[in-house]
């Protein structure tokens, strides 16, 4: 009753207060957004010490694919071999055609990727830093949370309370890459559990490469490292991946001939976390 009261009126909480409102633990100071039952919690715009609440729209319903793990076929001697689901036909398409038009119509609001320690030469893209705010992201977040008791069973992880799924939208143009890292190396990032990656270009497809290559594992002095082997992902319109993020991966050059914006090889990219680090 709380809940709806607040909806209705269109009250601003602070993250504390919408904490104690839905009886859940402080969700993180830098969160894009997350579900609550059949509520979508965002930062007000402009204003992002304070939170708001709304009901979430309907989901147009897909029939999914069957969802199988992929394993990486040769993985080198003494290595563990990466694994990863990758969903066809995820989106509907009305849903495809309204994300592809509004990354297009925010094409002056892209600004340039980067990474923490400031290298300018380890990774060449764009983002959108107001993604989070687009109507179709709590569609999509939706989507993502349906399947994600499949993913954890299918990869064999158990299944854990998801704290938060965040997003990003990016653009991979003529040149564009990621060199090799894994997304949960660092204190700020240490419970991302799962990052996924769903891709979405304009028909006929006009890039090639951009290829997602997540390494197989080798353990050395106690540390996750890549081995020499791999699996390779191809950027298929309108599929997601999920892999752990603390699989070391990256993202191959892209090569696009126009070089204009709206060939790119987009996606909706990030990562899902848990209340706290898990080994897995």
């Amino acid at each position: 009753m709380r809940v709806q009261v607040v909806v209705e009126q269109q009250f601003w909480l602070t993250l504390p207060e919408l904490a104690d409102l839905l009886q859940i633990p402080l969700p993180p100071t830098q969160s894009s957004g997350f579900m609550w039952r059949n509520f979508v919690c965002t930062p007000v715009p402009n204003s992002p010490e304070f939170w708001q609440i709304s009901r979430a729209q309907a989901v147009p319903t897909v029939q999914l694919p069957q969802i199988q793990k992929q394993i990486s076929s040769q993985p080198a001697p003494g290595s563990l071999a990466s694994q990863y689901v990758q969903i066809e036909n995820f989106l509907p398409p009305d849903l495809v055609s309204k994300l592809l038009d509004l990354t297009l119509a925010k094409e002056s609001a892209f600004v340039p990727t980067g990474v923490t320690t400031q290298d300018k030469n380890y990774r060449q893209s764009l983002f959108l830093p107001s993604f989070s705010q687009l109507p179709v992201w709590p569609l999509i977040l939706a989507k993502i949370e349906q399947v994600m008791p499949a993913v954890m069973e299918i990869l064999g992880i158990p299944n854990f309370a998801v704290a938060d799924i965040e997003a990003q939208l990016t653009a991979h143009n003529d040149g564009n890459y990621y060199k090799v890292h894994n997304d949960n190396g660092s204190p700020p990032t240490a419970t991302r559990v799962f990052t996924y990656v769903y891709y979405f270009h304009r028909d006929p497809k006009a890039f090639e490469g951009g290829e997602l290559k997540i390494f197989d594992t080798k353990i050395q002095n106690n540390y996750y490292v890549a081995a020499e082997s791999f699996s390779l992902v191809e950027p298929i319109h309108n599929s997601i991946v999920f892999f752990l993020s603390r699989y070391l991966h990256e993202v191959l050059p892209v090569r696009c001939p126009s070089r204009q914006f709206a060939d790119s090889r987009f996606t909706v990219n990030g990562w899902i976390r848990s209340h706290q680090i898990l080994h897995v």
